[in-house]
């Protein structure tokens, strides 16, 4: 019997859970997924809160809802991975071994990283959106605040979801203006990239909504430290910005097993080859998600495009043949705007966001590049899609390699 390995079931860990499960016969493997967490968690979901489109209720449910029927799954924290010896150390004392291993172990923020973050004004005028607290802690907070200087700060790259920052900035003008306080709202975003995105296109066009919608954007910036007694976000060349509340994006670093594994970079992330997805030196480990340290975007679709090229480099390898799928870097983000709009790209590791109709040439129904309704209507049907179909492993009309279909140079 041999032994496959999951360590990790959030949403890439729980895909592959059922794909492996539908294709490796039960009688010759034995498949086991381990996580220390009952609830999963909808993160794209947290984005809403703050705002009162979704509430807690919107984006928890059990884990063991999208299991497969009798699934090994073992609820424990790691402790390590000692792929010399193929296993892996268990909190709970448990020792577990494996012929092939799926590290699925994610990414989380990690605030106590900057001087001062977390320190008197954590969640009374420091708040983030990526954990279910942080959303939660902003939401009471924005129902009674008056006004005043808005900051968003992305602490360091890469993050979950690049785009999620921008989407907050957003939405913060639209639900301010539906109070009928935006004027009493300095919404500033500031950045350590040289530009709104990643991407210098996107960036580009994204940039324009931001003067669109009057919010300020500082671009370069570089965080050192928070002073609390001053309410100011302070650069390693000491420039000061001044917030009333500070809406960060932490620095996102790996799971600590990954460092007291010694397999990580500095972030705790895995280096990965960014084709096959085979963990760098480890013939027998693959990496997915937001575990890895590939120079794609860290995003629930990436997470998807990649569990097919996994799969089949997976199946390849347990044949004895050489792992040939490729994953490109495949990223499709929904980007909320606001006022009932959304803005959709597709794009992969060499071609940028492009213009143009998606998924079907001429038709879409979704335009890229552009804000419509319906690229906002794909926002919000994606948590339906992500329930019911993404976490079971099924097939999505959409390819894991980027078409160049219906868009426009």
């Amino acid at each position: 019997m041999k032994k496959l390995l999951i360590l990790g079931a959030g949403t890439a860990g729980t895909m592959m859970l059922n794909k492996f499960s539908n294709v490796l016969d039960k009688s010759e493997w034995e498949i086991t997924i381990v996580d220390q967490f009952e609830n999963h968690y909808y993160q794209p979901g947290f984005l809403f809160i703050p705002f009162g489109v979704y509430n807690r209720k919107d984006v928890i449910k059990p884990k063991r809802d999208f299991f497969p029927t009798g699934a090994n799954v073992i609820m424990s924290g790691i402790d390590k991975i000692e792929p010399e010896n193929n296993r892996v150390l268990l909190q709970n004392g448990k020792v577990l071994s494996y012929d092939y291993l799926i590290i699925a172990t994610g990414a989380k923020i990690k605030p106590e990283e900057t001087e001062g973050m977390k320190e008197d004004l954590w969640f009374k005028n420091i708040f983030d959106f990526y954990t279910i607290e942080g959303a939660c802690a902003l939401w009471d907070f924005f129902k009674r605040w008056e006004g005043g200087k808005l900051v968003i700060n992305i602490t360091e790259m890469p993050i979950k979801c690049p785009v999620a920052p921008l989407e907050f900035a957003f939405l913060a003008d639209w639900y301010f203006t539906e109070r009928g306080i935006r004027d009493k709202v300095d919404i500033h975003f500031v950045t350590p990239l040289p530009g709104a995105f990643t991407k210098p296109k996107a960036s580009a066009i994204l940039g324009d909504f931001l003067d669109k919608k009057n919010i300020r954007l500082t671009s370069e910036f570089n965080i050192g430290s928070v002073d609390n007694e001053t309410k100011e976000i302070v650069s390693w060349d000491e420039t000061r910005i001044p917030f009333d509340v500070l809406v960060t994006i932490p620095t996102n670093m790996g799971d600590e097993c990954i460092e007291r594994s010694e397999m990580g970079d500095e972030l705790n992330f895995v280096p990965t080859d960014k084709h096959t997805l085979m963990a760098n030196g480890h013939e027998n480990i693959f990496v997915i998600g937001d575990a890895t340290d590939l120079p794609s975007s860290k995003a629930g679709s990436v997470a998807h495009f990649q569990a097919d090229v996994l799969l089949e480099n997976f199946l390849a390898v347990i044949e004895g043949r050489e792992p040939h799928e490729k994953f490109d870097g495949h990223a499709n983000c929904f980007i909320e705007s606001g006022f009932g709009k959304g803005i959709l790209i597709d794009f992969n590791y060499d071609t940028e966001p492009l213009p143009g109709k998606f998924p079907l040439p001429g038709v879409g129904p979704f335009s890229l590049l552009e804000e419509t309704k319906m690229n906002h209507y794909g926002k919000i049907m994606f948590r339906w899609m992500y329930w019911n179909s993404l976490l079971k492993g099924q097939e999505l009309p959409i390819e894991s390699q980027m078409s160049m279909a219906g868009k426009r140079a």
